[in-house]
């Protein structure tokens, strides 16, 4: 009888666990446009030139080559959505404090890495892509303030291209979700092996994907070294979920990554493939 009761209770807890990371399953957005994506991340740059990551010059360069762009959204201090990754200024501004202590005008005064490039609005990046190319946009939110994608929102809302929106904050897909079910929507997870976050509760649960129940994800996208993990292939090869990997660095790893993702995020060499260019 003891036997029964544990099998009883370990088949519980897998479906459980089964329904814990299941994806949107019903009235899918259509993802045709993204078919086969090959996205530059934080547009085609180089650092060390005029094309820093997350810059103007950086998304008209790949935009020319044809590649898909994926970019970060954030707020200023006077909640202007902006393109930039870091929440804080120290690696690209060479300053203190984070993009939400300044106001617009005071980050514009701001050169990204060695070049004389300001940080870009949502906006002013959106009029360059122009449509050309599809994006993804990933909404970086700190703790539990998902303001910025009820801002950003209103701005995407007016663009004519095709986009996606991701985030490694369930808020952001839990407000999309809520508001906005037409807008695909993706989970962002790692494995969070740095700095001891994989002993964090919460980051234990997202590297399981358990908390799509919550976010109902139209992809999940996960860093590349980590594509074994078994909650990512039950949302790909069981649920169908879109497989979306990250950052692919060179032409080995991203042939294997063609194995492994619907969607390819690189950065660091230019692929020979491009997919995206309409």
């Amino acid at each position: 009888m003891n036997f029964l009761i544990i099998g009883f209770i370990f088949l519980t807890l897998i479906f459980i666990y089964f329904l814990a990371i299941m994806p949107r399953m019903t009235h899918r957005p259509d993802k045709t446009a993204f078919q086969g994506g090959i996205f530059a991340h934080r547009g085609l740059f180089d650092n060390e030139t005029d094309a820093p990551e997350n810059s103007l010059p950086a998304f008209q360069r790949a935009v020319d080559a044809g590649f898909g762009i994926e970019l970060d959204v954030q707020l200023t201090k006077d909640k202007i959505p902006v393109v930039f990754h870091d929440f804080t200024l120290k690696r690209a501004c060479r300053t203190s404090g984070k993009v939400a202590d300044y106001t617009y005008e005071e980050l514009k005064k701001l050169e990204l890495f060695h070049s004389q490039e300001h940080m870009p609005t949502l906006e002013e990046a959106l009029a360059v892509i122009d449509g050309k190319v599809p994006i993804i946009v990933e909404f970086k939110i700190e703790w539990n303030d998902s303001s910025v994608c009820r801002i950003a929102d209103r701005i995407l809302r007016l663009y004519k291209g095709d986009y996606v929106i991701e985030s490694f904050n369930p808020l952001g897909l839990m407000w999309y979700r809520r508001h906005h079910k037409d807008v695909i929507r993706g989970q962002l997870s790692d494995h969070f092996r740095k700095e001891g976050t994989a002993h964090v509760p919460f980051y234990f649960l997202l590297h399981y994907l358990v908390l799509n129940f919550l976010t109902k994800p139209d992809f999940i996208a996960y860093n590349h070294k980590y594509s074994k993990n078994m909650s990512r292939q039950i949302c790909r090869y069981v649920y169908g979920a879109t497989a979306v990997g990250w950052t692919i660095k060179n032409e080995e790893q991203f042939q294997t990554a063609k194995e492994n993702f619907d969607w390819i995020i690189f950065d660091g060499f230019v692929p020979q493939e491009r997919a995206c260019k309409r």
